[in-house]
């Protein structure tokens, strides 16, 4: 019986999703600060590589398996692989962690948008109560109860829209949303490379400078790779459930190309509108202030502006929660997904979709409870590994799960599957159904550089990553 599936309602809807997938914390918020703190340039530099022979070879992979299959991750991995069929759970697990602390973070867009809002009515929920953002970000982390009900509104946000299904919920929301953002980031732009000294960030940004690499490669690689990853959703199960519900028509590399291209650009974009904005505050130091870049520095930044800081304020962090929620969808969604296939294999018909979006939801609210209540290591909860909680879970997703997810994957095309079945579904031959026609089907281009990099490339770096990865987190001292 042939495996039935929703499908997205036009190509451009897909690459919205997609791009919203990609386009999250991880460029806003991730990018910037990491870029900061990795050498400004010799971090790009970096970044690009991976992106043009990692991140490509890895997203054309997972769309095309999973529009082979129909599933989601774990049931991609259980019809083609006997030996591989317990990878897809990676995907799945990784999306309960990533989103332990991303709703947080989420949660905290919201919280800083409120804030910027009392500021611009001079209401009393304002920041005007507080020295400077340092103080303010300070009393908000502490403060758990106020952590955990910012974290539910955002969760509940991301949980309505995956309800409203593949059409109605995600790709109607993100078609909106995505030109949205754009906007707003050019909005923010302008006023950040404006801002008296914002030119030493784009220096900073752009000026050719190698040191970084000559001094410390394998650390600046493993943060450029863990980022590219995190950015683009790959090895997370996000792109293979989307490509699930592409239609056999659609051109896998063409829109694989257009994914990564729009997110790093957008990424890029997220740097000019960041890091100019810290250095005309602070200079490189305020560049370098990692996490606290986003609530702290740029708080700072928009306090400095006068009277129409707290209108760009508000702005910016609407700015960041809609890339926060365009890329929570898709990781609810792939825990969802399982649920939905897994019904469907046991010949439930009609499997109700919100049902299994409040499960998934509420499993993730009890993981981001945990991180919410820390407050970022502040508030005194025993911490595993020696590690707050955030970065016990950023450690299993992006550090562990997701490498190795994307290594195994490279290796199951390259060595087991093998790539002449990938470029059956490129080219679409043997895919479409009986009675559907097509002009002319698509060339797999790239599928030389596609072979090399499964085989070689991908293994390779994505081994080095998670090698340095690990290391980073525990300081074990090996590299």
């Amino acid at each position: 019986m042939e495996h039935t599936r929703a499908k997205w309602g036009s190509n451009f809807g897909f690459l919205m999703a997609a791009i919203g997938s990609a386009v999250g914390l991880g460029n806003i918020w991730g990018f910037p600060y990491k870029m900061g703190a990795n050498g400004g340039f010799a971090f790009l530099l970096l970044y690009l590589l991976l992106a043009a022979f990692v991140g490509f070879a890895v997203m054309l992979g997972e769309l095309a398996l999973g529009r082979k299959s129909g599933r989601g991750p774990v049931g991609t991995y259980a019809l083609l692989s006997k030996r591989f069929k317990w990878v897809g759970w990676m995907g799945v697990l990784s999306g309960f962690f990533i989103m332990a602390f991303y709703t947080v973070l989420g949660g905290y867009c919201i919280k800083y948008m409120v804030l910027n809002i009392g500021d611009m009515f001079g209401a009393g929920f304002g920041s005007g109560a507080f020295a400077d953002a340092g103080a303010l970000f300070g009393a908000f982390i502490t403060n758990p109860l106020e952590g955990v009900i910012y974290t539910v509104i955002f969760l509940a946000i991301t949980m309505v829209i995956v309800m409203g299904g593949i059409k109605g919920g995600i790709e109607n929301f993100s078609k909106i949303a995505m030109p949205a953002l754009f906007v707003m980031l050019v909005i923010t732009i302008i006023r950040s490379v404006t801002l008296p000294g914002a030119v030493e960030g784009l220096i900073f940004m752009f000026k050719p400078n190698f040191k970084p690499i000559q001094e410390n490669f394998m650390q600046v690689l493993a943060v450029a790779g863990g980022q590219m990853f995190f950015s683009l959703s790959l090895g997370m199960g996000c792109m293979m459930t989307y490509g699930s519900y592409l239609s056999k028509k659609e051109n896998l590399e063409k829109n694989s190309i257009l994914i990564i291209v729009a997110d790093t650009i957008v990424a890029i974009l997220a740097g000019v509108a960041v890091l100019p904005a810290a250095f005309a505050l602070g200079g490189e130091g305020a560049a370098m202030a990692g996490p606290s870049l986003l609530f702290v520095t740029l708080q700072n930044v928009f306090g400095a502006m006068g009277a129409i800081g707290p209108f760009f304020g508000f702005l910016f962090y609407l700015l960041v929660l809609i890339a926060a929620v365009t890329s929570a969808i898709s990781l609810v969604e792939v825990a969802t997904t399982f649920f939905l296939d897994r019904a469907e294999l046991k010949g439930k018909k009609n499997a109700s979709r919100k049902k299994y979006t409040l499960l998934v939801s509420i499993v993730m609210l009890a993981l981001a409870t945990i991180v919410a209540v820390d407050g970022l290591g502040s508030n005194g909860l025993p911490t595993p590994l020696g590690l707050i909680w955030i970065d016990f879970f950023d450690l299993w997703s992006e550090g562990v799960m997701m490498p190795l997810g994307a290594m195994l994957m490279a290796l199951f095309i390259g060595y087991e599957y093998r790539v002449k079945k990938v470029e059956n579904g490129v080219t679409m031959d043997g895919m479409l159904l009986e009675g559907e026609v097509t002009e002319s089907g698509y060339r797999f281009r790239s599928r030389g550089f596609f072979d090399v990099c499964c085989k070689v490339i991908v293994p390779i770096a994505m081994a080095f990553i998670l090698l340095v990865q690990i290391d980073g987190f525990f300081g074990l001292g090996i590299f």
